[in-house]
C-alpha cells in the first residue's frame, strides 16, 4: 500500500493556522497581563488614598476640642503650661507644642505652611519642595478615667487636665488625689503631617518613593513615623467663618491665610484636603504619559504635570471641624 505524506503547500497551510493561533494565544496573554497590571496599580493607589484620608480625617475631625475647658484662649490666667519637648515643630508666634501664656498671640492649634526650603516648622527636615504641611493640636475624644489603678495613663505621655475656666498640660500620670471634683483628664496629641521622599530595600533593589509623614509628639520629645507610601503631593484649603454668622463663606489657600485667621479658635470650620497618590514601581509599559494632576479647583490651584509611566490618582474630601465656631464643644 502506498503511503502518501503531506505536501509543502499543506505544511505552508497548516504552519500559517498554527502562526495565527498562537499569536491570538498572545495578543490573549499580553492582554490579561496588562489588565491585571492595571487593576493592581488602581488598587494599590486607591487603598493608599483612601487610608491616607481616613487617618488624617480622624485627626483633623477633634481640632477644637478641648473637653470641659470652655475658655476661648490660652492665658497664663487660666492655663499652667508645659515645658516644650526636644526637637518641637514651631513658626511664628505661640506655635509650638504647648501655650506659650506670655504671649500676646493666641495658641495656634491649626497651622499650615507650603514645603519651600529644606527645613520647615525647626523639625522637619527635606520635606518635598511644593506641598503644604498641616500642624494640628487636639484632644484623643476618650476621657481617661483617673483612680488608683491608673490603668489608662502612661509615664511618658501628655496630658490634659480639663475644667470649665481652668486647664493643665502635664506630662506623666496623673493623681486622683490632685484633682478637683469636676476636673476631666485627656490624652493630649500634636502632629505635623507632611511629605518627604524615604528609600527601601525590595527584592534587592533601592527605591525611593514619596511617603506621607507624620512629626508626633511623644512623651518629651517630636517623633517622626512613616504614615502611607504613595503620597506625592499634598494640598489644603480652610473653610472660614469671617462675619462670625456660624457659616463658611470663604475658603483660602496656605498662602491666603492671615496670623489673625490662625489664632482666632472659631475662625476655621473645615478644612479641605487634596492628596496626590502614586503607584510606588513605574510601569515602562505604561501609556499613561503626559499627565496634568490639579489640586483644587480654586483659582490658585495647584497644577502638577508628570512624563513618566507611574499610575496617579487625586483623591479629596472635605472635614468639618464640629467643635469649632457656633459648634463649639459644650457638655
Amino acid at each position: 500500500m502506498r503511503e502518501r505524506g503531506f505536501t509543502l503547500i499543506e505544511m505552508m497551510i497548516a504552519l500559517f493556522i498554527g502562526v495565527i493561533i498562537l499569536g491570538g494565544v498572545m495578543f490573549t496573554y499580553l492582554s490579561m497581563k496588562i489588565t491585571t497590571t492595571d487593576t493592581i496599580a488602581i488598587g494599590e493607589i486607591q487603598e493608599s488614598g483612601r487610608l491616607a484620608i481616613n487617618i488624617m480625617q480622624r485627626d483633623i475631625e477633634q481640632v477644637g476640642f478641648w473637653g470641659t475647658f470652655y475658655e476661648d484662649s490660652f492665658t497664663g490666667a487660666n492655663v499652667s503650661t508645659q515645658t516644650a519637648p526636644a526637637g518641637d515643630c514651631e513658626s511664628g508666634l505661640n506655635n509650638a507644642s504647648f501655650p506659650n501664656i506670655t504671649s500676646q498671640s493666641n495658641f495656634r492649634t491649626i497651622f499650615a505652611t507650603t514645603a519651600n526650603t529644606n527645613k520647615e516648622l525647626n523639625c522637619i527636615n527635606n520635606p518635598v519642595k511644593g506641598s503644604d504641611i498641616l500642624q494640628i493640636k487636639f484632644l484623643q475624644g476618650k476621657q481617661l478615667v483617673v483612680d488608683i489603678t491608673n490603668n489608662e495613663m502612661q509615664s511618658d505621655e501628655n496630658y490634659f487636665i480639663a475644667e470649665q475656666e481652668q486647664a493643665q498640660f502635664v506630662r506623666g500620670v496623673v493623681s486622683a488625689n490632685t484633682l478637683n471634683l469636676n476636673a476631666t483628664v485627656w490624652p493630649y496629641s500634636h502632629h505635623v503631617y507632611y511629605i518627604a521622599e524615604q528609600t527601601y530595600e525590595v527584592n534587592n533593589k533601592k527605591i525611593t518613593v514619596p511617603v506621607l509623614m507624620r512629626k508626633r509628639l511623644n512623651g518629651s520629645k517630636m517623633t517622626a513615623e512613616s504614615i502611607m507610601e504613595g503620597v506625592e503631593n499634598m494640598r489644603f484649603l480652610f473653610g472660614l467663618d469671617t462675619n462670625n454668622d456660624g457659616r463658611i463663606d470663604s475658603y483660602r489657600n496656605v498662602s491666603d491665610m492671615t496670623s489673625a485667621d490662625w489664632e482666632n479658635r472659631k475662625m476655621v470650620l473645615a478644612v479641605q484636603l487634596f492628596l496626590l497618590v502614586r503607584t510606588l514601581k513605574e510601569d515602562s509599559h505604561s501609556t499613561v504619559k503626559n499627565q496634568t494632576y490639579t489640586l483644587g479647583n480654586d483659582s490658585n490651584s495647584r497644577e502638577l504635570s508628570f512624563n513618566d509611566g507611574y499610575r496617579r490618582a487625586v483623591f479629596t474630601t472635605t472635614i468639618r471641624l464640629n467643635n469649632v465656631g457656633a459648634n463649639l464643644w459644650h457638655l
